[in-house]
């Protein structure tokens, strides 16, 4: 009587939620829903489509490739022009004396002493002018960086075009800011020579941070005092105009601009109390003026250089990018991978044929810029015209400027980036697979170089991915009270579990890495596993066998002895008792069915089947991207075996896109129909408990 009741009860539950909701099982809506109309288009028409230009399509093409043209026009004169002009005079006579990026100077320079090694001139040193000779291998090595450039930029090019940008996405921010901060350790270690005033080689390639390192403190000895007090002066100065930009950052219109008054003071005292001469401090020298005609770059390199090449254009991409995220995410504005790309491209192969070198972002200039003030492009250009005028006319008066305040200034404005040491701590907090990529990133690109560093990185970060996928967590769902929202119930105290409903979830796809270890949790999480059931169902079915075996032989014994009796009446009537399955239990006739039922409860359990009080399975599919032909597999495996131990599995939440890869895997067979599928989690749910109570009342009736 009472289960009577509890199955009325939950059957007008159920009835209540009916009254709220209709139930949406994922054949019946789409039964109910009319697809559109779609004419399929012949590759001719598609071809013919893309073809097709238009006004709008051609500005739109036209912005994309040339961004300047859209927010030129808009440009807001009084709020940035002043810090325009100040950032790009300050980033151009940082540009002065150096390369763009010391890593990408560091690989074109070892790529130019490998093609024209230095031993081309001690071979004919006392046939010519030795003058003659170091000028021939310059020129050569000039050849070398010009061809770089100009492969370089041609790959960029190619890459930009064909979309390659893409690969932006990989360099997550954890990625980026691990290679920036490796990256600044490289700049930084490269201007220790400068700031101390020493005389070392360069390095290039694994383990050139640590090379670098080691030739200095060799030579620390040799250290030029007025150079270090030179450069510890301007790195004070420097420090103290930072802060004073920083704290009155709203007071001041413009932030003032330290470096330009110290590459000014410096190039004064240099000039003025001759440091060259009278301390041996090392000075920019000598400029070229003037502009070289242009010139076709040696193509017969290219076979010699390629290799080189790509992960020069590679390393410069990623620098690139990695500071553009950077910046975009201080300043909340987003980034195009491709059009990077084509912009690089076009500045390499372009500018190769007037013998430049190849370009890439320059990360203490950057730095220099948003420090100073730069909002936008036309701080850039006015950097660039800066460095034009320098080499046409006026390069002379920047001569006696010393190399320390040089690599003062780019210290100093590495300070940024050393900060992101602080991000090891952060990710520590939040997340120990990000820390993980930050420091494979680091490690990676401050030992094996930049090129093979960031390679690893990315590989790691891929390698994160696969791990991910094949280790998602894993819930079981419960319902919160009088909604229809499910959480986990080993999350929320409020949620509960319908009962004899197991609801699992698991935050991946269904694929071929992760098939088995979804099943395994499945039977885990659920509580119920199968192929347990039935080996226990068949131990219990042979443990019942054996004891009706072993009743049944005091049976045959007293048929024998009985039979061989020579009265009538006894025989009839042992017959009769035999044919009732009566035996002989100390000294009175009893039945087996009587004897089982006088069994303790654990003598039961142990003859009984073993039953699961689950009598519902439903998946939730909502997080599921994609299913393969293993992962299709693996399901209808999960409904077959649950289905032999009278376990119902529905599937709910299944994307449309899902739905077409299971249709498509042959997944709906005879075995499995639509009618497993449902729209949501509770629509499932009020199906269970539909059935269930039918089945019960059924069980009632008979």
């Amino acid at each position: 009587m009472e289960h009577a009741q509890e199955h009325e009860a939950c059957l007008e539950q159920t009835q209540k939620y009916h009254v709220k909701r209709p139930i949406y099982n994922q054949e019946l809506l789409q039964g109910q829903l009319r697809r559109r109309e779609r004419t399929p288009q012949t590759f001719r028409q598609r071809i013919a489509h893309s073809c097709r230009c238009s006004s709008k399509k051609a500005k739109s093409h036209l912005y994309s490739f040339l961004p300047i043209l859209k927010w030129l026009p808009r440009y807001p004169v009084k709020e940035y022009l002043l810090g325009d002009i100040i950032s790009g005079i300050s980033t151009g006579v940082m540009q002065l004396p150096q390369g763009t990026f010391a890593v990408i100077s560091m690989m074109v320079g070892g790529v130019a002493v490998r093609v024209v090694p230095d031993e081309v001139v001690s071979v004919d040193l006392n046939s010519t002018n030795v003058t003659d000779l170091f000028a021939a291998r310059d020129a050569e090595r000039v050849q070398v960086a010009v061809t770089l450039a100009l492969l370089s930029g041609i790959i960029q090019l190619c890459l930009g075009l064909l979309r390659f940008g893409f690969v932006a996405i990989y360099l997550t921010e954890p990625l980026v800011r691990g290679f920036t901060t490796a990256a600044a350790v490289h700049v930084f270690t490269s201007q220790l020579k400068y700031l101390l005033g020493v005389k070392t080689n360069r390095y290039s390639g694994p383990l050139s941070v640590i090379y670098s390192i080691a030739a200095v403190i060799s030579e620390i000895t040799t250290t030029n005092i007025a150079s270090l007090i030179v450069g510890l002066t301007c790195i004070v100065m420097l420090l103290i105009g930072k802060e004073i930009n920083l704290r009155f950052k709203k007071q001041l219109p413009v932030p003032i601009p330290m470096e330009i008054i110290v590459v000014i003071i410096g190039t004064g005292v240099s000039a003025g109390m001759n440091l060259t001469d009278s301390y041996g401090v090392d000075v920019v020298g000598n400029i070229p003026q003037g502009l070289r005609a242009p010139k076709v770059p040696e193509i017969q390199l290219i076979p010699t250089i390629f290799v080189d090449a790509v992960a020069i254009a590679i390393v410069g991409f990623s620098m690139a990018v990695s500071m553009a995220k950077i910046f975009a995410l201080k300043h909340g504005y987003t980034i195009d991978g491709n059009q990077e790309l084509i912009a690089l491209g076009i500045c390499n192969s372009v500018g190769s044929f007037f013998q430049s070198f190849t370009i890439t972002c320059s990360m203490s200039r950057s730095l220099v810029q948003e420090s100073t003030g730069g909002k936008t492009q036309i701080a850039g250009t006015l950097s660039s015209i800066m460095v034009l005028l320098v080499i046409v006319a006026i390069g002379y008066l920047f001569e006696p400027l010393p190399q320390t305040v040089l690599a003062a200034i780019v210290m100093v404005n590495l300070k940024g980036m050393f900060k992101q040491f602080g991000d090891i701590a952060h990710f520590w907090r939040i997340s120990k697979i990000e820390l993980a990529i930050w420091l494979v990133a680091f490690v990676a690109s401050l030992l094996l170089g930049l090129d093979y560093g960031l390679l690893t990185a990315v590989t790691f970060a891929m390698i994160t991915i696969i791990y991910r996928t094949q280790s998602p967590q894993y819930r079981i769902l419960g319902q919160i009270p009088d909604t229809d929202i499910y959480c986990d119930v080993e999350e929320y105290e409020e949620v509960k579990e319908h009962p004899g409903i197991k609801i699992f979830q698991a935050n991946t796809s269904l694929y071929f890495a992760n098939s088995e270890s979804y099943m395994s949790a499945l039977k885990k999480k659920t509580g119920v596993d199968p192929c347990v059931i039935l080996a226990a169902r068949k131990k219990a079915q042979k443990r019942h066998a054996r004891a009706i075996k072993k009743a049944n032989e005091p049976k045959k014994k007293a048929v024998l002895k009985l039979v061989s009796s020579t009265t009538n009446d006894v025989e009839a009537g042992v017959k009769h008792e035999i044919a009732n399955d009566e035996l002989p239990v100390n000294g009175k006739f009893t039945s087996v069915d009587d004897s089982v039922q006088d069994r303790s409860p654990d003598e039961l359990e142990y003859f009984v089947e073993p039953k699961t009080n689950v009598h519902s399975l439903i998946l939730d599919f909502t997080p599921v991207n994609f299913v393969d032909s293993v992962g299709a597999k693996t399901l209808k495996s999960i409904i077959k075996e649950y289905k032999e131990v009278g376990v119902c599995v529905y599937i709910a939440g299944c994307s449309g896109p899902v739905m077409n890869e299971l249709t498509r895997l042959n997944f709906f067979e005879n075995t499995v129909t639509r009618d497993l599928l449902f729209h949501s989690i509770h629509d499932a749910v009020l199906t269970c408990h539909v059935k269930d109570a039918s089945a019960s009342q059924t069980a009632l009736d008979l």
